[in-house]
């Protein structure tokens, strides 16, 4: 029995979507969105076919096999990102000082946190975009990394210090997240 030494990932690209590689570089084109990121490992081999992005590699190892998958969930995670996009809804949550937010180019800002003088801040990373209604905070973008990341900061910049959470619960929180 012939033992293959190749094991390999197949990428379907939907319509609408073109891929390009350079240099390990993939560019992933939809109707308004564009994203590149470099992927790139020496044993990996990668190459667009068809209606197909195929990453493999010969006599792969344990962490080869591992890197495969993460450049195929990439490459699905940008192609979802140029066709849909990603939305992360975040509940703000208080209970006795009113929390009041606000957007500031690259920066949300939180004022009023547990009746805090000063404002804190979180980062919004790249092509996230971020609106407030009332309680709710809903965050869209092409890109899984920043919108996640985004979410992330804001939750951690509304984190309380020195105060047991099961009893003190003000902060903003993720709710739900996904495609759009």
């Amino acid at each position: 029995m012939p033992i293959s030494g190749i094991s390999e990932k197949e990428i379907q690209i939907p319509e609408g979507v073109t891929v390009t590689i350079n240099n390990g570089t993939f560019t992933v084109k939809g109707k308004k969105k564009e994203q590149s990121r470099t992927l790139d490992h020496m044993r990996i081999i990668s190459k667009v076919v068809g209606d197909k992005v195929i990453i493999s590699c010969e006599f792969p190892r344990r962490k080869d096999n591992a890197l495969l998958g993460t450049f195929a969930a990439h490459i699905q995670n940008m192609i979802t990102g140029v066709t849909t996009g990603f939305e992360y809804k975040m509940k703000i949550v208080y209970s006795h000082f009113p929390v009041k937010v606000s957007i500031k180019g690259d920066v949300f800002v939180i004022e009023n946190f547990v009746g805090e003088k000063f404002p804190r801040k979180a980062k919004i990373l790249g092509d996230t975009k971020v609106v407030s209604k009332g309680d709710e905070v809903i965050l869209t973008g092409p890109n899984k990394e920043h919108v996640g990341q985004t979410a992330a900061n804001i939750e951690s910049a509304t984190k309380i210090k020195g105060y047991d959470p099961r009893v003190f619960q003000d902060g903003i929180y993720i709710t739900q997240k996904g495609g759009i």
